[in-house]
């Protein structure tokens, strides 16, 4: 039974199949049928018209992506090969921080995905074994590990902090940006209209909230 929020991708080889329905209909029935019953809610559907063989232009996929991560939300598909033929890609999707179903597979993603996760883990392991001989031996020749030995972080350490907490701003405002647009575009300009417009869609704020403010919108939209 589905729980949550989650986002629905829909994938049609050509535009003729966009224009027919042929092939879509079937994914949206696949993918209504896969949330009946349960308590969840679907954010937004997106539909790429694009072939299979090239996973790096998927605008809509990403459009997809950067909305499961703004609500916190799952991706829902029809069918494993309407995503991608290529595991690899599924991999990508792991490091994207976002989880996915698919309709007709729904425990896929963990087999798939999971047993890639299994492979990286091994090396992971390798390489703490390795770290931890290198300690080992560095310890053997009296190098002091570990403790605070009253070291301050350099101002070059201090900015790179901050730098990644600028980015990781970026990237946020930059997965709101086509919500904030589509806002817009329906005549909802103002700060606090677009912040009374996420907070009904309980879109979470960058803290977790999901009451939005006039100055957070703001600074939303100073980084776009």
């Amino acid at each position: 039974m589905a729980e949550g929020v989650f986002v629905a991708y829909y994938r049609v080889s050509t535009k003729g199949q966009k224009r027919s329905g042929l092939g879509l209909d079937a994914q949206q029935e696949a993918v209504r049928n896969y949330l009946n019953g349960g308590r969840w809610s679907l954010a937004e559907a997106f539909t790429e018209v694009e072939s299979g063989k090239r996973d790096e232009n998927r605008p809509q996929l990403a459009r997809a992506l950067q909305t499961c991560r703004v609500y916190g939300a799952k991706l829902v598909i029809a069918k494993l090969d309407r995503l991608s033929r290529d595991a690899h890609f599924l991999l990508g999707l792991e490091k994207a921080g976002v989880d996915f179903v698919a309709a007709d597979m729904p425990h896929a993603n963990r087999l798939t995905v999971g047993i890639m996760a299994m492979v990286a883990d091994e090396e992971r392991r390798a390489i703490s074994d390795r770290t931890k001989a290198a300690l080992a031996a560095a310890k053997r020749r009296g190098v002091a590990l570990g403790g605070d030995r009253g070291a301050k972080l350099s101002r070059a350490a201090r900015k790179a902090g901050r730098d990644v907490q600028v980015a990781r701003a970026n990237d946020r405002a930059a997965d709101l940006a086509h919500i904030i647009r589509d806002l817009q575009s329906t005549g909802i300009v103002s700060l606090s209209g677009i912040a009374r417009a996420l907070t009904e869609r309980r879109v979470p704020t960058p803290r977790g909230s999901t009451d939005w403010s006039a100055v957070q919108v703001a600074r939303t939209v100073a980084r776009l």
